[in-house]
């Protein structure tokens, strides 16, 4: 399967901040970047580090699991929804990797609780679709 930026920004990004509420041109910019150009931000892992577009690793995933979505229960009820049924509770990382919105939320978090802002003057000369 081939999927252009421009699918990744109109067909999961931009529906999946919607979707948590965190939609501005600038953070949907940000991430379509993040899977392009793999900005080192401390966060995501290196290219060949880590599971789905993002590269986030298990630890991170749990991490974020353990100490965020848990004291946030409404932002992980909506995050949780993202999620496959039966796949989720077996495997829960593979969702990084089958599942492009889940990932792109969870990317989304990681990057939202380590507290950096998200600039729209930050982002000029990003990825455009």
């Amino acid at each position: 399967m081939y999927v252009t930026a421009e699918h990744l920004r109109d067909q999961v990004i931009r529906p999946t901040l919607k979707y948590l509420g965190a939609w501005t041109p600038a953070v949907e910019t940000f991430l379509l970047d993040s899977v392009i150009e793999a900005p080192d931000l401390g966060l995501f892992s290196k290219r060949n580090d880590g599971l789905g577009l993002f590269h986030i690793t298990a630890a991170q995933h749990r991490d974020l699991w353990d100490r965020y979505l848990a004291f946030n229960p409404d932002i992980a009820s909506r995050v949780r929804g993202l999620a496959s049924q039966r796949a989720f509770l077996s495997d829960p990382d593979s969702e990084l990797q089958t599942n492009l919105s889940y990932c792109t939320a969870i990317a989304w978090l990681l990057y939202q609780r380590s507290g950096q802002a998200v600039e729209p003057a930050a982002t000029e000369g990003m990825a455009t679709a």
